[in-house]
This record gives structure tokens, sequence and C-alpha cells, in this order.
């Protein structure tokens, strides 16, 4: 009840100053003065002010804050004894990053089997080069001359 009677006086006075503002014709002002005035004695009007009252001095609503907490509080303690655990992990694999579940699922899917074989001889690939044993070398000559072109 004090909550509504304390939003009907903040109305009332603001609508006094948006009269004031209004005879001194300053329309505009007075208007907007007018539609802040009018903004709690529509929450009054709704009921948005009682249900508000009634959550901040009801002990359930606080409790109910205080559990919403605690919960969080939880999350975030898990989070970091969890990144704490990832980092030592990675720490000790000397890598500084995730080790994979599976290892192998990294390596490339067709692996040298799907590569053609290099030629007795020397002879060219399909793309008219010679390929080395490794295959390495031509992978990544393309690699290379994409970023000298580019200055990199």
């Amino acid at each position: 009840m004090l909550a509504e009677t304390l939003c009907a006086a903040v109305s009332a006075a603001g609508l006094g100053v948006a009269a004031v503002a209004a005879y001194r014709k300053r329309f505009l002002t007075a208007a907007r003065i007018a539609a802040y005035a009018l903004v709690p004695l529509g929450l009054v009007l709704t009921g948005v002010v009682e249900w508000a009252a009634g959550t901040v001095f009801s002990p359930t609503a606080w409790v109910g804050v205080g559990v919403l907490g605690a919960a969080c509080g939880l999350f975030m303690a898990t989070r970091a004894v969890e990144r704490r655990r990832l980092a030592k992990a990675s720490a000790q694999d000397g890598a500084g990053h995730r080790s994979a579940v599976a290892p192998s699922a990294s390596a490339p899917a067709l692996g040298k089997a799907g590569r053609p074989a290099a030629q007795p001889g020397g002879t060219a690939g399909p793309r008219g080069r010679k390929q080395s044993d490794a295959g390495t070398d031509d992978d990544f000559s393309d690699i290379e001359a994409i970023l000298k072109k580019h200055g990199i």
C-alpha cells in the first residue's frame, strides 16, 4: 500500500512540473515530463508495484535468490577446477593443448595408401612433376609459392 501511494505522489508531482513547463511555453519538454510522470501510475494500475513489493519483502523469495546464487557458485567452481585439471594435463603432455581422445583419428584418413606410389626411375607424377619419396615436398611447394607471391 505504501509503494502505491508513493508512486501516485511521484506521478502527481511530475504532472505538476509538466504543467509548469507547459505554462512557460515549453510544450515538448512538458509532454516528455508528463510521459515520465505517468509511468509510475501505470505500474501501480497494472499491479507490477504490488508484485515487486511482495517479492522484495518475501523471505521465501530471498531464500530462492540465495539458492540460485549457490547454484551459480557451484557451476563456476566446478568450471575453474576443470580448467586447472586441463591446464595441468596439457603441461604434463608438453604439447600445450588438449590431447585427442583417439590420437589416430587426427591422422589423415587415406594415409600412405591413398597417395600414388612413387614411380621407379623418377618418372613424372600426375601433374607432370617428379614425386619425392615422402611426397611432402611437392605437397607444400604449391603453398610456398602462393605465400611467396603474396609476400608472406
